[in-house]
């Protein structure tokens, strides 16, 4: 899927002076290509993924998800837009605790419909690609921080998304599963060419992505582009 911003201003009114987030922000992203955000705390890199994920409307401007412009679409349609065509990635996980790694992969599946035979055989394939066949029968309050943030992973592809939006998905991970849940990131991205936009604080972590773009007072700039990836 291609992403397309056209002049997205976001205001936040809080206190006298209103905050001016995003200023005119204009973005191309050619489908399958996996680019990373960073920027300082507070600079709308969430704000952005937002928009982008139909979570929030810019107060002016144009947001285009394939031929789509979203920005102009009801709250009815862009429910649809999330559930079958966004995938969502959390630095806390979100995942239900009191449910299994297969059936936390396996809820929102049949959420959009699918049987629960199909969904679980999604989801065993899922588990083989992030090799975690063996703990699909485990709490996912037991497992560590870098096979919660895996089952994540799992659980935002199940419905076959074209955008992936993962929203410091390493935040809350030590360096050891950090390196494998971005390793898991790439490996999608390039055996799946799914278009992926990461926003993060650490320049190890966007240094996996083939792109990388800075945003700062309002505005997105290039950092980098990796031609040889």
């Amino acid at each position: 899927m291609e992403v397309l911003l056209r002049g997205v201003h976001k205001v936040y009114k809080s206190g006298i002076r209103p905050n001016k987030v995003l200023d005119g922000v204009d973005l191309r992203v050619p489908s399958g290509q996996f680019v990373a955000v960073t920027g300082p705390s507070g600079a709308g890199k969430s704000t952005l993924l937002y928009l982008l994920g139909c979570l929030d409307y810019p107060d002016f401007g144009e947001i285009h998800l394939g031929n789509r412009d979203v920005a102009k679409d009801g709250e009815g349609l862009r429910e649809k837009i999330r559930l079958k065509h966004i995938g969502f990635v959390f630095q806390d996980f979100r995942l239900l605790s009191a449910l299994t790694a297969l059936e936390n992969i396996t809820l929102p599946m049949q959420l959009a419909g699918l049987s629960g035979a199909e969904a679980r055989q999604r989801a065993r394939e899922l588990l083989r690609l992030i090799n975690m066949e063996r703990e699909r029968d485990q709490l996912t309050a037991t497992l560590s921080g870098g096979q919660k943030q895996k089952i994540a992973i799992a659980r935002a592809l199940g419905n076959l998304p074209e955008l992936l939006l993962a929203d410091e998905p390493t935040g809350n991970l030590d360096s050891g599963s950090t390196r494998e849940v971005l390793e898991v990131l790439q490996s999608i991205n390039r055996s799946r060419t799914l278009t992926t936009i990461m926003v993060t604080h650490d320049p190890q972590a966007a240094a996996f992505a083939e792109r990388r773009l800075v945003l700062e007072q309002g505005r997105l700039r290039e950092e980098g582009h990796d031609s040889n990836r």
